[in-house]
């Protein structure tokens, strides 16, 4: 049965560095956030650096996530000082699931105050895409996959939920949540 692979990337205003509480904000909610998604059914695993890992997110061991990429168009530093990025790289049971955790509870809140962390870019900040059973998907698997939803559109092979495919490559729906339905970016 094939599963949902989510890659998000976001370019942050300010490095992960910054002392500032605004970017502490971020980092502490996005800690509780992680958890808290942990915990929602349908979610099997995401991207997690080995234990004990130093250093930015390009230097650290993902194991069998691959080697840490990111997009072409990212322009900001790749050191501890200047990394302003924030990136996830999870798998899923199925698309209502995946959909759900995103944009209901606390991730939603997170989501309606993004602005205050994250730039503009003009750039895609999310992916979906089916992956075999058994099947990992990489990081480089993530920034592919976005750069050709950017140039392309929603496909079978790298889709928005607003846009999504079965893993067969038909189109489909995912139910609005809850009676007032959601919307989705």
């Amino acid at each position: 049965m094939p599963h949902l692979a989510l890659y998000t990337f976001g370019v942050l205003k300010s490095p992960l560095t910054d002392p500032t509480p605004l970017t502490r904000e971020l980092q502490d909610s996005g800690k509780v956030i992680y958890w808290k998604i942990s915990q929602h059914p349908g979610y099997l695993a995401r991207a997690e650096a080995a234990v004990g890992g130093r250093g930015t997110h390009f230097d650290l061991d993902w194991g069998a996530w691959g080697e840490f990429a990111i997009p072409a168009w990212y322009g900001k530093g790749h050191t501890v000082e200047t990394t302003a990025l924030d990136a996830t790289l999870s798998l899923w049971t199925d698309l209502h699931p995946a959909f759900d955790a995103i944009y209901t509870g606390l991730h939603r809140e997170a989501l309606n105050r993004r602005y205050d962390w994250f730039e503009r870019t003009g750039h895609s900040n999310y992916v979906s895409w089916w992956v075999s059973d058994g099947v990992i998907p990489t990081w480089q698997d993530g920034v592919s996959r976005l750069e050709h939803l950017d140039d392309h559109g929603s496909a079978p092979h790298a889709f928005t939920f607003h846009h999504p495919f079965a893993p067969d490559g038909t189109p489909t729906r995912i139910k609005s949540i809850g009676s007032k339905g959601e919307q989705i970016r």
